[in-house]
């Protein structure tokens, strides 16, 4: 079968649908089997697009692990004049992503694999569920290379189940010499925010 984190899932393709349902946005999304959450829309990520301040409105931002789109389509119609980088190592995702963005009539997203985002191109804002299952050491390589692009006074957002360890990364990034606060916590999640 594979996992949403591998670069081409094994499981067999089954498109469906999943409505994105927020206070200002209402989108139905193209989805599939292999990719994160194919059902409906996580409620971490659903926590996390509720729960975040305004993305910037200009500049570049950064949709770490995109799945299908939710978080990337959210930040591209809340900051239409912005660059959205919308990225996964997933092929299948990435390739949903960039559907659902010419469906949505947002035509900054740019959704592509991970390894292919230039090395100059760094984010005022960093928005993530982030994938945890795929391993402590895998998901610190993964923020370290992410968050080190953060733009000087960019921040990022991620969003943790508790049980998944949302407690122990807070003190990781700390130790890693980032700051990172909790800023809300709902039905087990607990929002992140990251700064330089």
């Amino acid at each position: 079968m594979g996992h949403y984190f591998s670069e081409r899932p094994g499981a067999e393709s089954r498109p469906g649908q999943a409505d994105l349902v927020l206070p200002d946005l209402h989108l139905r999304l193209e989805t599939d089997s292999g990719v994160f959450s194919p059902e409906r829309v996580d409620l971490g990520t659903k926590i996390l697009l509720e729960t975040v301040p305004p993305p910037p409105p200009h500049g570049d931002l950064l949709d770490l692990g995109c799945g299908y789109g939710p978080i990337a389509l959210t930040m591209a119609s809340r900051a239409p004049e912005a660059t959205v980088w919308a990225v996964d190592v997933n092929r299948r995702a990435v390739e949903l992503t960039a559907r659902n963005a010419r469906a949505a009539g947002l035509d900054k997203v740019r959704s592509m694999h991970v390894d292919d985002v230039p090395d100059d191109v760094t984010f005022q804002a960093i928005w993530s569920n982030p994938a945890i299952r795929i391993g402590k050491a895998a998901l610190h390589d993964m923020l370290t290379r992410w968050l080190t692009r953060l733009a000087p006074g960019g921040a990022a957002h991620l969003v943790v189940q508790k049980h998944l360890g949302s407690d122990s990364l807070q003190r990781w990034l700390g130790e890693q010499g980032w700051r990172a606060s909790r800023e809300a916590s709902r039905a087990s999640y607990r929002v992140l925010k990251v700064e330089k």
